[in-house]
């Protein structure tokens, strides 16, 4: 008897996520919508799962890869728009802060990568963004996560020009940020990049890229990589291209990640994948 998975995968894919009733592995992100025939990137959920923002390079934005808006609506992503932040360069890696007053992303719209943070209003309207670097330091940044307190930075950080990418942490007081400290117990000879906390207890999930590579890594410990493997999925191969997985806010058990590697279902080049998150143990004394 042959499995029904592939049938299941499928039909979890014709729903957005939001609706689908569970998921098999995993199942495609707004078909058509957020996944489409365009590359399309890092993907976040406001808290109350009424907007995603992602990354694509489709036509329509301001140029390069910009931010894009999609709104629930009659349980479907529907009305993809581009942010009006967007630039000329590259803005990529949304990532929305827990309490949903913050948008944080990525752009190299002044020459350098940088990470930058849009506060948002009551109503969801959006200020303008700020480069929200370490006081003076002014090193290539990217793919920004905050921990559900807002205490802790997790991002990536380039070692120099040419170098490779390491994932650093940052404690944050009073919205500014603190000085980094690379959590060599993950970094490799590789780039590590796009770290999400999974949870409160110091739990990651990360990019670990090679060339013309990238694979989702999990640890149940960001300081001393307890646990460290790779995530169980089936297209998360070593030499696949799967990558920038972030917690549902709205649903803390679910990630979304990016892959070009999954044979089906698929929209265009790089897709956005919704799976569950990997389960956790806690590690006394992580993080202390």
């Amino acid at each position: 008897m042959r499995s029904a998975l592939p049938l299941l995968v499928v039909a979890a894919s014709l729903l957005c996520a939001p609706v689908a009733m569970a998921l098999n592995e995993f199942g495609i992100e707004g078909m058509g919508v957020v996944s489409t025939k365009a590359g399309e990137g890092r993907a976040s959920l406001r808290p109350d799962g009424q907007r995603i923002i992602f990354a694509s390079d489709r036509v329509g934005g301001s140029g390069g890869w910009d931010l894009w808006q999609a709104e629930l609506r009659e349980g479907r992503w529907q009305a993809p728009q581009p942010l009006a932040l967007n630039s000329t360069a590259d803005d990529l890696d949304p990532y929305f802060s827990h309490d949903g007053r913050w948008l944080l992303f990525a752009s190299d719209r002044d020459g350098t990568m940088a990470l930058y943070r849009v506060a948002i209003d009551a109503d969801g309207r959006f200020g303008a963004a700020e480069r929200w670097q370490e006081g003076g330091v002014l090193t290539a940044e990217r793919g920004a996560a905050l921990s559900a307190d807002g205490q802790r930075l997790l991002f990536a950080r380039q070692a120099g020009k040419g170098r490779g990418w390491d994932l650093h942490l940052a404690t944050i007081s009073d919205g500014k940020r603190g000085p980094a400290v690379a959590l060599e117990a993950l970094n490799s000879a590789a780039d590590e990049t796009d770290g999400e906390w999974l949870g409160n207890d110091g739990a990651v999930v990360f990019t670990r890229a090679g060339e013309g590579t990238a694979q989702l890594w999990r640890s149940d410990c960001a300081w001393s990589a307890a646990a460290l493997q790779p995530v169980a999925l089936s297209f998360n191969t070593a030499d696949g291209m799967t990558h920038a997985a972030v917690v549902d806010a709205a649903r803390p058990g679910e990630l979304l990640l990016v892959s070009s590697s999954a044979r089906a279902p698929r929209a265009g080049g790089s897709d956005v994948y919704r799976m569950m998150a990997p389960r956790t143990v806690a590690v006394a004394g992580c993080g202390s």
